[in-house]
Parts: structure tokens; C-alpha cells; sequence
């Protein structure tokens, strides 16, 4: 049997990558009554609305599914890096007639913590996946207590290879390509990144547990290509962001349907941390990598003010517009759909 299905219990390995910002529950649900593994991105969640979204989720289906944690270490508030980063930004702020002083700092995302495990013991989902790395030791062991199988992000052999000595159950081999946040977590050097068609096979070989393909797979032909590497399955997350279960906003819809998606970078700016997105006008003029940007996830309380007023005329000027180097598998159409259409692309499963 494919050694991925034996852990996570799906009928394809398919997971549906955990998109914060651009999904809830109703996308979760869709992919995992699709058979394939739902997710659900809790980084950007209260204790509170995690568990209102789970309860959506356990009530929409009976399949495993994923829910999905960031393990970064938050910063400390540099005053000083705060206000180069916000001297930066101010000639936006005037253009848009805003008060570059009145945006109000804001964390953006956090780390996977104890108040967020007792939020989500009651569930004991099926599947808990990581990004940056894995959790505290004492975290893991209370997730691994409820029986959770555990992925997280590799970008290198090195953090596979880290991952699946500290805990991890499946690595997801992320490869450059991929839309949002790089799981980088052992460097901060990103020319360490490779393709993902380049790092699966190295970290198949590499690892004894199973590996997910991730990055640039937008149909079943990638989709084929990555489980005649050696994949145990692959990870999917641009080509559902169109889909109308999708929280995707209009402007970045727009933009992902539009030609500009031909064009993505690697940028921090808007939130601090190296994410794939789809070159815009703040991408253009500070540069992609700006070395004033604020640490992670401190970079986005700036932005955020910009992102509003912008997005409310229609413009994803200001707008993180995250997605991967294919965006052909876009399209309008239920998240079944697409899981249908991915489907095809593994063959003799049971």
C-alpha cells in the first residue's frame, strides 16, 4: 500500500496545502469529502475561531484531515528597525493621503503554543503539519499523545533529514516554486532553495519516511511527474485558490486569472519572511528582499493599513498576492473538480 495512504487514511495522497489568508473550513471540507486531505491553516487564528473552524469542519465531513501550525520563534519589537521599515513605506502612506503613525503594531501570525493545543485536544485531528521547522519537544509529544500523524517542510536534505530525526512522521519536500512562505528554518540563506523536481528524489533517498511533493503541481501530469520520483503523494495549493470555496479576495483572484501571474517572486516585505507571490507595484519599487523589511511576522502591521486602502479601489498594489510558478490549474470551479483532475495523475492506487 503507498506508505502515505497507511498513515493518513485518505482514498488519494493528496493534500490540499493550508493556505492562512485565502481559506477556512468550506475548502477543507470540499477536498476531504474528494478523498483528498483537507487542511486547515490555524496560524493566523484565535484559540477561539480554530475551534469554531474546526467544529465547521468535523460537522462537513467525516474524512481525516489537517490542520496546520507556523513554529517560528516571535522577535523581540525593534523600535529603530520599525521605524526605518515605516520611513520605507512613507511615501505609499502619502500617496495614499494615510497616517503612516496610526497603523497599530500587530503580530500577524503566531506560533504554534499550549493554548492552542488545549484548543485543539478535543479534536484530535488525524493530521497536524508544521511550518519552520517543528514545535517545542514538550508540543510534539502532547500532538503525537492524541495518535496526530506529523508533516512539515522541508526545503533542503538537511531539513529533511532534521525533521525526521526530531519527529516528523512525513516530510513535504517544498521546493522553490511554491506559492507562500518558504518552510526555510535551518538558514536564512536562500540560495540554499531548490526545485522541487531536484529536491524530492534527493530527500526520497535521503529519508525512511514518506515524502509529499510540493511546489509547481497544477495538474495530473505534475502530479505523475512527482510520484515517478519517488513521492509518496503531493501537496496542492495554488490551483485551489480560485475555487469558490476559497476566502481568495477579488483583486487577487484577479490577479491570479490575469497574465501577471506569469511573474512571481520571492519576497519579505509583507510580512518579513521570505513567500512566493505575484510581482506588484511594492515588489517593483522597494525591491523583493528589501533589507529594511521588519522581522517576521512584525513586517505586516505596516503593510496592512496599505494592503486595505488599495484592495478597497480595486488594486493589489499593496496586496500580498501569493502564488506558486503554475498558475494554469486556476480556475473558477468547485474544489472537487480540481481534485478530480489532479486525481488522474496517480496511478494503481487501491
Amino acid at each position: 500500500m503507498n506508505p502515505l495512504l497507511s498513515l493518513i487514511s485518505t482514498r488519494l495522497p493528496l493534500v490540499q496545502a493550508p493556505m492562512a489568508g485565502s481559506q477556512g473550513a468550506a475548502l477543507a471540507v470540499a477536498v476531504c469529502n474528494a478523498g483528498g486531505l483537507g487542511s486547515l491553516p490555524c496560524a493566523m487564528l484565535t484559540p477561539e475561531s480554530m475551534a469554531a473552524e474546526l467544529g465547521a469542519i468535523t460537522a462537513g465531513t467525516s474524512a481525516p484531515y489537517n490542520v496546520n501550525f507556523f513554529c517560528h520563534t516571535q522577535p523581540e519589537p525593534d523600535p529603530q528597525r520599525e521605524a526605518r521599515w515605516r520611513s520605507v513605506l512613507a511615501p505609499f502612506y502619502a500617496q495614499a493621503g494615510l497616517d503612516i503613525y496610526a497603523a497599530p503594531p500587530s503580530a500577524g501570525r503566531v506560533p504554534f503554543s499550549h493554548a492552542m493545543a488545549d484548543a485543539l485536544e478535543p479534536f484530535r485531528p488525524p493530521v497536524v503539519s508544521f511550518h519552520f521547522g517543528l514545535p517545542a519537544p514538550d508540543l510534539l509529544v502532547r500532538v503525537k499523545g492524541w495518535g496526530s500523524v506529523v508533516l512539515s517542510s522541508a526545503t533542503t536534505v538537511a531539513e529533511g533529514l532534521w525533521l525526521e530525526a526530531h519527529g516528523a512522521d512525513v516530510v513535504i519536500a517544498q521546493g522553490l516554486e511554491a506559492g507562500g512562505h518558504r518552510g526555510i528554518f535551518l538558514t536564512d540563506d536562500i540560495t540554499t532553495q531548490v526545485g522541487t523536481f531536484a529536491l524530492v528524489p534527493q530527500l526520497v533517498a535521503a529519508l525512511k519516511v514518506p515524502v509529499i511533493a510540493a511546489g509547481g503541481i497544477a495538474d495530473a501530469a505534475g502530479v505523475s511527474a512527482a510520484m515517478a520520483l519517488g513521492a509518496a503523494g503531493v501537496q496542492v495549493g495554488t490551483a485551489y485558490l480560485c475555487c469558490p470555496e476559497a476566502t481568495t479576495s477579488a483583486v487577487h483572484r484577479a490577479a491570479l486569472l490575469s497574465d501577471a501571474s506569469a511573474h512571481t517572486a520571492l519576497t519579505h516585505l509583507f510580512t518579513g519572511r521570505p513567500a512566493r507571490g505575484i510581482v506588484n507595484r511594492l515588489m517593483r519599487e522597494l525591491g523583493p528582499l528589501n533589507p529594511a523589511a521588519q522581522a517576521f511576522p512584525l513586517a505586516t502591521a505596516a503593510i496592512a493599513p496599505l494592503r486595505a486602502h488599495w484592495e478597497a479601489q480595486g488594486s493589489g498594489d499593496c496586496s500580498p498576492l501569493w502564488a506558486g510558478q503554475n498558475t494554469r490549474g486556476c480556475r473558477g470551479v468547485p474544489a472537487a473538480d480540481i481534485t478530480l483532475a489532479l486525481s488522474k495523475g496517480f496511478a494503481n492506487l487501491p
